[in-house]
């Protein structure tokens, strides 16, 4: 799939490559309107919304539906040149996808010019933070009220007398008791814990009990090294004398922390020390020719200057994980991505649904019809890159360059796994509108539409919109979220940090059995 170079200034539509059975209406076209398409003329005989696919051929019912040079489904009726191709008339491709290893590879252009750097903390890990936090960490659910509580004091002027520290968040859950330790859902929630306390964001973490569960806190501290510098505080409900008396121990504690943490400064480090994630959310049919692409654009940049980046959102990828084994470095790695699709299947088929149950009445609002469509659209995020690593939900990213983590797509479950595996800077794409953040980590959300710009630009930070205007290219919006993304690493705040938004979107993902 390549990239979206540039949209003339009033083009009707969009052929994403040559060979394509639709087009992409880049506003809303009625019917009975001639639209000039190089040496031909579209007519449009029914009303097709903007983001959303023109026929620019007939279609027999059982053949596939080309766009991006890909499939995105089969006919499941008679499809004729300018009707508006959607649900009504298009399904899900069920043909099996060939698989090759390592068969594309992209030279990304060499770095030029000065060394860029950011802003951040170096831990003594020797990791790169961006933001300086007081974090609780709650071993289950039963001490999330009283982690609440305490960090509700600090939600005040309480704080202000330690500028350089972030702010105090209280990570709950609904998990930590009836687990079966050994049980993939229980490993899968301690890795996502102890990813959280190491964390290059969170420089002080107090682990909260309630005392009988069975994910205690020395459990959640030590499956992983800690930097040196983490200030790290215990505390069980239990053992403390209740929830008045815990909040109370709690936030001195906490105080005591933020007196140490509040001399710590920024310093230069280079961009190479960044690890990024890479999320979307209310995709729509612009997700695909604007948001993606140029945050595919400055992903690759990232990674030709030895940064990491990771992609996610399995089920999100599905139909087009294709793309992704060809460019990976090795057959193992491709193989690891096959065997979390393959895994994804299974665990689709017994809760009673299937891969295509994924594109929500959101996206398909917004000219999304099936998950191929969708996944074909989400995969640019990645650039060009080659794939270098898969990791499971929450592992830790260790390999520089593009990677992928294999998550739900659902945002919360999908992010706070990029979070725990070590992502310090966050860029989030919508279409439909978002009100994400997450924290420790800044989350910049990039729009894909000027519509959504203009009627909800307080909960967005990039209108990527213009490429599909034709005022802007993809290089140039990406040049946008590139130095966004060093901006905010340096301390910039995004829309989602200035609504405090973050708190409530660490959502673990729970999966086995509670006994």
């Amino acid at each position: 799939m390549s990239h979206i170079n540039s949209i003339a200034t009033g083009t009707s539509v969009l052929v994403m490559a040559e060979g394509d059975d639709v087009a992409v209406a880049l506003r809303d076209l009625v019917p009975g309107e001639a639209i000039t398409l190089g040496d031909s003329v579209l007519n449009v005989i029914g009303a097709v919304p903007s983001g959303h696919k023109i026929a620019l051929g007939s279609v027999a019912v059982g053949e596939k539906v080309l766009k991006y040079g890909q499939s995105i489904g089969t006919a499941t009726a008679p499809i004729v040149r300018g009707e508006h191709v959607h649900s009504q008339n298009l399904g899900m491709d069920l043909g099996a996808r060939v698989h090759e290893f390592g068969t594309v590879h992209t030279e990304l252009p060499a770095p030029t010019g000065a060394r860029r750097t950011f802003d951040g903390y170096r831990r003594a890990d020797g990791r790169a933070g961006t933001r300086n936090y007081i974090a609780i960490l709650t071993t289950v659910n039963c001490s999330g009220t009283t982690a609440k509580l305490i960090a509700d004091r600090f939600r005040g002027d309480l704080l202000d007398r330690f500028p350089h520290v972030d702010g105090v968040i209280a990570l709950t859950h609904q998990s930590g008791c009836g687990l079966v330790l050994e049980s993939e859902g229980a490993q899968m929630l301690v890795r996502t814990l102890n990813g959280y306390a190491a964390h290059p964001n969170i420089s002080g973490v107090l682990v909260l009990s309630l005392g009988c569960e069975m994910t205690p806190a020395d459990v959640i501290l030590g499956q992983g090294e800690l930097p040196a510098d983490t200030l790290v505080t215990t505390l069980s409900i239990q053992e403390t004398g209740g929830m008045r008396a815990t909040v109370a121990a709690g936030v001195e504690a906490i105080l005591e922390m933020a007196e140490k943490l509040d001399e710590r400064r920024r310093e230069p480090i280079d961009i190479s020390e960044l690890v990024l994630g890479l999320n979307c959310g209310g995709s729509d049919g612009y997700s695909g020719i604007t948001a993606n692409p140029a945050l595919g654009w400055a992903s690759d940049v990232l990674v030709a200057n030895g940064a990491t980046s990771v992609l996610a959102e399995t089920p999100e990828i599905y139909g087009a994980e294709h793309l992704l084994t060809a460019r990976a470095t090795t057959r193992e790695v491709g193989l690891k991505l096959i065997d979390r699709i393959n895994w994804w299947e299974k665990y689709i088929v017994t809760g009673g649904g299937t891969m295509d149950n994924n594109p929500s009445p959101g996206n398909k609002a917004g000219g999304i019809t099936t998950i191929l469509e969708k996944s074909l659209g989400a995969v640019a995020k990645a650039g060009r890159a080659d794939l270098a690593a898969v990791y499971e939900y929450a592992e830790p990213m260790t390999t520089r360059g593009l990677g992928f983590m294999d998550t739900p797509g659902y945002d919360p479950v999908s992010v706070t796994g990029l979070v725990a595996g070590g992502a310090t800077v966050v860029v989030f794409t919508t279409g439909r509108g978002s009100v994400f953040g997450c924290k420790p980590t800044p989350s910049i959300k990039v729009g894909t539409n000027t519509a959504l710009f203009v009627r909800q630009g307080d909960d967005v930070d990039i209108n990527a919109g213009r490429i599909a205007d034709g005022t802007a290219r993809v290089e140039e919006v990406g040049a946008e979220i590139l130095d966004m993304i060093i901006a905010v690493a340096s301390g910039k705040q995004t829309t989602s940090e200035e609504f405090n938004v973050g708190q409530e979107e660490f959502v673990p993902w729970h999966i086995g059995a509670v006994t």
